[in-house]
Parts: C-alpha cells; structure tokens; sequence
C-alpha cells in the first residue's frame, strides 16, 4: 500500500462561547457560571474528570467577566497584590497547589485581597476539596466554604457532538453511522475524543485512505488504542 507524508499540521482549537457544547453533563455548571455575578461571596468551585470541558469553560467565562486565567501552581512567584487588582480571576487546577506549603500560602493571601476588593474568583480543580490534602488548615476551612458546581462524565450526545467538531476542525467529513461507532468504543471522556480523532486523522493522512468505520476498528483494536 502506497503511503503518504503525515506532515503534524497544528489544528486550532476554538475556545469560545459559540465552540462550547451543552448538554446535561455540563448544563448546570454553565448556568452556573453565567449567573457569576451572584456567586455567594462571588466565589466558585469548578469540579470535573479530566478531559470534561473545564478548561474550555474557564476561558468561556475569563471571555464574560475580563478574569484573567492562571495556573493554580504558579501563584507562589507572582505578584499577588497586582493579580487581585483586577475585577476577576480564574485559576485553573487548584488541586495540584495541595502540598506546596508556598502555592498553599499565596492561594490564602490571594483568597483574602480578592475578598477585600469585592473580585470574582473561579477555582477548577479534579477533585473535590476534601481530597486535595491541603496542609494549611485557614486555607482548607475557606476552600471547604467556596460554592461548588460540577461538569459530569461526557454523556452520548456530548461525545457525539465533541467528534463531530473535532472533525470538522480538521475539515474531515464523516457519516453519522461513524460517530455512532467511535461513540460506543471509545473511552467516555473529552480528550479520548480530542485523542482519538487527531489518530485517526494521523491514520488517514499516512495510509492515503478516508476515515471510515474500518479504520476506526483498526485502529481501536490495537493494543494501545488513543486515550
């Protein structure tokens, strides 16, 4: 069989309002975070698996409120009081913070310069707070008070909807018959969509031929199928 040249293109991924699936998985945490403006004590807690949309959603809500968007982990080498002059803030992982006694103290200061200014703050994490294993006991009782809000597992019609973008980001058509089938063979996450999507397009571009169901199943009856 005759192959081609898989040239790694960089595929752009949309982070907007209008790129951004809802379905029941997610539908409460969106609503959630559109009524921002009335979070008690305007903080909250955005919890979800890997690969369920937090990300996306974050810097759908950074685009509504002007936060800025950091790294829970990085706050430690920041300058805190600059951070908490703005309107809003969104930090991205907070549960990977857990254990670095400097990342755990900035969060405390940041938490209480917000407080003080009247900004939002917007936390995602993994995991609920319970289980970050935070070792500054202030920092713990105020994380255990934020509002919570949660994206669940990707159900069927997100996934559906996840793969069809995914392809058409990369202007692949496919039949509705495919999604049904990468749908029911996949691993149930975001990135397992992401992942599988960019092998098979990686598949297709190498063996000269179109993303169809027979590629898909040799491609997922490998032993180290995408995730």
């Amino acid at each position: 069989m005759s192959r081609q040249l898989a040239f790694d293109l960089p595929v752009r991924e949309a982070l907007g309002r209008e790129d951004f699936l809802v379905s029941p998985a997610n539908a409460l945490a969106v609503e959630a975070l559109e009524r921002w403006r009335d979070w008690p004590q305007r903080r909250m807690l955005l919890v979800g698996p890997e690969g369920s949309g937090k990300s996306h959603l974050t810097h759908v809500w950074a685009a509504e409120s002007g936060a800025r968007v950091l790294a829970a982990r990085d706050i430690a080498s920041l300058d805190l009081t600059r951070i908490a002059a703005g309107s809003a803030l969104a930090l991205e992982d907070g549960d990977r913070l857990a254990g670095d006694r400097l990342a755990e103290e900035a969060l405390f200061h940041l938490h209480n310069l917000l407080g003080a200014q009247g900004g939002a703050l917007m936390i995602t994490a993994t995991h609920p707070v319970r289980n970050w294993g935070l070792t500054l006991p202030d920092l713990a009782s105020r994380m255990q008070a934020l509002a919570v809000t949660r994206l669940e597992p990707p159900d069927d019609a997100l996934l559906s909807a996840v793969l069809v973008k995914q392809f058409s980001d990369r202007q692949i058509s496919v039949t509705p018959a495919l999604i049904a089938y990468l749908v029911q063979r996949m691993d149930r996450s975001l990135a397992a969509a992401r992942s599988l999507v960019a092998a098979l397009d990686a598949a297709s571009l190498a063996e000269g031929r179109p993303v169809t169901r027979t590629l898909a199943a040799a491609l997922l009856d490998r032993p180290d199928p995408p995730r």
